[in-house]
């Protein structure tokens, strides 16, 4: 059973072609610049150099029709014909509280996603696109929903609402929703493997790090809480956002820009590690100018790592005991630096950080002491898997 996973933003698509007889990645690749000058597909069959091709895509249907004529090529194609293809699986961003799991795509869920766009208006239309022109062009193959919110619909009430008028959320659906989902998932499930314990045994604190990032606590194999929030700035530092602002500034921002759109870039697009270093979004470029001497630099790896460790508290606390944290996503599987620098304060908490394990980048590796009471783990996410697992999932069941 060969799925195509796909996740469509407003001028991309990423895709990959997983083999879910053993789960085997095929073929992945990117559309990029839909609808603007330059735009191209790169294609990469495992075992090959990527193929790069410059064309112009106006539209997410040529976009889909490029990434099958690319899957069937006769060079560096992975398919003979499309009679191999079972299905398509969706990244869609946001589920709000009708989708807690994932779905086989109808014209009901299609209405339904769309009904949630003011929740996620940068991103939902965006998979919508790419669900239709998949439909569009391979009319008959069963297409299926991930949501990033959907595995976080297992907080309580106390965990997801806010302190602000019921009616709010009774008519706004004004909540906490969380998102990387797929992400938080896989990595906690993934752990209790490598642990070799029953995941509805353990208590896990996830931690998604990257341009955008989100830390969980996975109890019993459930989400509990969650950092981001309604939307995507709360919870710790991030790359271009802000992470967790008292009310009152954003009072302060609208009363001195008198707009919105402009606070709203302000939080989502100046802020956070760039913000704050003055340098870059990118953690790699901060991290060597706080070690050149750059003291902003430093102020936004001190503040990030800072962040975490306080949610890694919080999160023990709030489900009464840990057994494992979990470092994932760009910074998370990548950077030493911050990995080091939360766990080493954490050892009130039975952490014994062992740093001759950190060395590592990109690579699944235990970072603690063998008699650490919590276990440390660096985990690379594999989102797509957790989509094809479930696309394979639902369309098998019918």
């Amino acid at each position: 059973m060969k799925v195509l996973v796909l996740n469509c933003g407003s001028s991309s698509l990423k895709y990959q072609l997983i083999d879910m007889s053993d789960e085997t990645l095929l073929a992945k690749g990117l559309v990029e610049r839909i609808g603007i000058h330059g735009s191209r597909i790169k294609h990469v069959k495992v075992g090959m150099d990527p193929v790069v091709k410059e064309t112009d895509i106006p539209n997410h249907d040529v976009a889909v029709k490029l990434v099958i004529d690319a899957l069937l090529d006769l060079h560096h194609g992975v398919l003979k014909d499309l009679s191999e293809l079972s299905a398509a699986g969706h990244r869609v961003v946001h589920g709000g509280e009708r989708f807690t799991s994932s779905v086989l795509v109808d014209q009901e869920v299609l209405k339904g996603i769309e009904e949630v766009i003011p929740l996620a208006p940068l991103h939902n239309p965006a998979n919508l696109m790419g669900i239709k022109a998949v439909m569009n062009a391979l009319p008959g193959l069963p297409n299926v929903a991930v949501f990033d919110t959907a595995f976080h619909q297992t907080m309580p009430p106390h965990a997801y609402m806010y302190g602000i008028p019921y009616e709010h959320y009774q008519v706004d659906r004004v909540r906490r929703y969380g998102f990387h989902g797929t992400s938080h998932f896989y990595v906690a499930h993934r752990v209790a493997q490598v642990m070799n314990r029953p995941v509805e045994q353990l208590k896990i604190v996830t931690c998604h790090l990257g341009n955008g990032s989100s830390i969980t606590a996975v109890d019993g194999g459930k989400s509990v809480d969650t950092s981001l929030g309604y939307g995507t700035t709360e919870g710790i530092l991030m790359g271009t956002r802000s992470g967790n602002l008292d009310p009152s500034v954003m009072i302060y921002l609208m009363e001195k820009y008198g707009d919105a759109k402009t606070v709203s870039d302000v939080v989502h697009k100046k802020s956070g590690v760039c913000g704050i270093s003055g340098i870059s979004s990118d953690m790699r470029d901060v991290e060597e100018a706080m070690e050149k001497g750059n003291e902003r630099a430093k102020l936004a790896f001190d503040m990030l790592c800072y962040g975490i460790r306080k949610y890694i508290g919080a999160y023990a606390a709030a489900m009464g005991g840990l057994d494992a944290i979990v470092f994932t996503a760009g910074i998370g599987e990548n950077s030493d630096l911050v990995r080091e620098e939360v766990c080493k304060h954490l050892e009130f908490l039975g952490v014994k950080f062992d740093p001759s394990k950190n060395k590592v980048r990109g690579k699944e590796a235990e970072l603690s002491a063998p008699d650490s009471r919590v276990k440390v783990f660096v985990i690379p996410t594999n989102e797509e898997l957790v989509i094809a697992r479930d696309t394979k999932e639902l369309v098998l069941r019918g």
